[in-house]
């Protein structure tokens, strides 16, 4: 499969948004963000949503917000919110259509990163308690993924390049070329 589409998926705060402005410039490639995406297509913010409509209404918008995403024909970097990977429906179409990129990151660096967002529905409350809960519920729901990059750390160049060798590498030609799981 010769790879047009990257996914960037992990917890919130691992680093998606940032690496995927990073790759967008460096490739030439559209920037795709999910959650701007069901922004954009409701007319409201994430926070309204899971006010007003629930978590529920939130994950179908998201899911078709990805599915469309994947299936545009130019090439782009997708990054996804944290939860994107809780329905297999969203894992399924994410491995068929592109190389999936699992960011991570360690639970002091990620409170660090979003304990100040208050746009972040699910860390309503104390942030560092909501972080470690969400963290153990969502262990290993990013294991799916092609790549793990831990950005514990790294710049956002770092991440970046690690992306762009693998993503080289998965085009190469030859038996190997996407062969398997990597993780850094």
């Amino acid at each position: 499969m010769e790879v047009n589409k990257l996914v960037l998926v992990g917890f919130m705060g691992t680093g998606k948004s940032s690496v995927s402005r990073e790759l967008s410039a460096r490739l030439g490639w559209a920037r795709l963000d999910s959650d701007e995406e069901i922004v954009k297509r409701a007319g409201k913010s994430i926070s309204d949503i899971f006010a007003t409509d629930g978590e529920g209404r939130f994950r179908d918008l998201e899911s078709e917000a990805i599915a469309d995403l994947l299936n545009k024909e130019q090439p782009g970097i997708i990054a996804t919110g944290g939860g994107a990977v809780l329905r297999e429906s969203n894992r399924s179409i994410m491995l068929e259509k592109s190389l999936v990129v699992a960011l991570m990151a360690d639970a002091e660096s990620i409170i660090a990163r979003v304990s100040k967002d208050e746009e972040r529905p699910l860390l309503q409350g104390d942030a560092r308690e909501r972080v470690y809960k969400l963290l153990e519920q969502r262990r290993g729901a990013y294991d799916f993924a092609h790549l793990a990059i831990d950005t514990t750390g790294l710049s956002v160049q770092d991440v970046a390049e690690r992306i762009i060798a693998c993503k080289n590498e998965w085009n190469a030609p030859g038996p190997s070329s996407g062969s398997g799981d990597a993780t850094e």
